[in-house]
């Protein structure tokens, strides 16, 4: 996170600045654009309710390294703390939202505007309000006929209604996110992906995301984690256990969020899924979501 938004989430915490320190990932910004030659297949990726986009590090890493262009939203007033350039900072207003179907309208234009904004880049623009460089070989790198999208909870949820919003998303997948607004009623006739766990907002316990999985007409695959709980699909299933003691978390408030699964198996999961499933509809590839893995034991498929 940006130095200024990682502070002040942290005093949302009740945590003093700089009293968590996680080291690096595997970017840095200005990183000029590798992989194979020619335009990149984009993914989009949407944070749940009160998150934010960098929480999403471990799964979008392992998307941009093997070349996607991978292009992450934070969704301002809703997102846990935002930073502007010159140092301004909004977080989301106290008690988080109230009104979801607001909030999804909200974030498709913010996804919709996103890729607006990435056909500017792709005709050789600048995609931004500040005139700040680009990395080398941005300017063109985008390949918007070939756009996938993926979200965590309430941004699996966005992800089902921009699909519905905007035919320029071809395929979607879904971290334990629901389903609401048209979307529910009317289905999608493009690949989607639901992942959920025994637990918060499965399938078993959501009518709206059963009604809306009955409504797929493209392809379709309905995965299931063992052990998993809500927070297992980003970056929290490893952090949450480092930062519980500092937070005064108990033991069954650690497991409620992010369940049993040992962090390293989720994080592989996150790395091996999302990754198979954009490769199978953006490139034509991978064969990971044929049927059950016996290097993924945990996982249970349903078509």
């Amino acid at each position: 996170m940006p130095p200024e938004a990682a502070d002040r989430y942290l005093s949302l915490l009740g945590l003093p600045p700089g009293r968590v320190r996680l080291g690096g990932t595997h970017g840095h910004e200005g990183a000029p654009v590798g992989g194979p030659p020619g335009p990149l297949p984009v993914v989009l990726y949407s944070p749940g309710s009160d998150a934010s986009r960098s929480f999403g590090t471990g799964i979008v890493e392992d998307l941009a390294g093997h070349g996607f262009l991978v292009v992450t939203v934070d969704h301002t007033y809703d997102a846990a703390a935002v930073a502007f350039p010159g140092g301004r900072v909004e977080t989301d207003p106290p008690g988080g939202i109230s009104d979801y179907a607001k909030a999804l309208e909200v974030r498709t234009a913010d996804i919709r505007f996103v890729l607006d904004r990435l056909a500017v880049l792709r005709s050789g623009g600048h995609p931004g309000v500040c005139p700040t460089p680009l990395p080398a070989g941005l300017s063109g790198a985008p390949d918007l006929r070939r756009v996938g999208m993926l979200g965590h909870s309430l941004g699996g949820a966005t992800t089902a209604a921009t699909m519905f919003a905007d035919g320029r998303i071809t395929a979607g997948a879904s971290l334990d996110g629901g389903a609401a607004g048209p979307v529910v009623d009317a289905g999608l006739d493009r690949p989607f992906l639901v992942v959920d766990t025994p637990g918060k907002g499965g399938m078993e316990s959501n009518p709206a995301l059963r009604a809306f999985w009955s409504r797929l007409r493209g392809w379709r695959l309905h995965l299931t984690v063992r052990g998993a709980a809500h927070q297992s699909f980003g970056d929290d299933v490893l952090i949450l256990p480092l930062i519980a003691p500092l937070m005064g978390m108990s033991a069954p408030d650690l497991e409620y969020e992010v369940g049993t699964i040992p962090g390293h198996r989720a994080q592989a999961f996150q790395r091996a899924y999302p990754r198979a499933f954009f490769d199978l509809h953006l490139r034509g590839r991978g064969r990971l979501l044929d049927g059950p893995s016996p290097g993924f034991p945990e996982v249970e498929y349903a078509r």
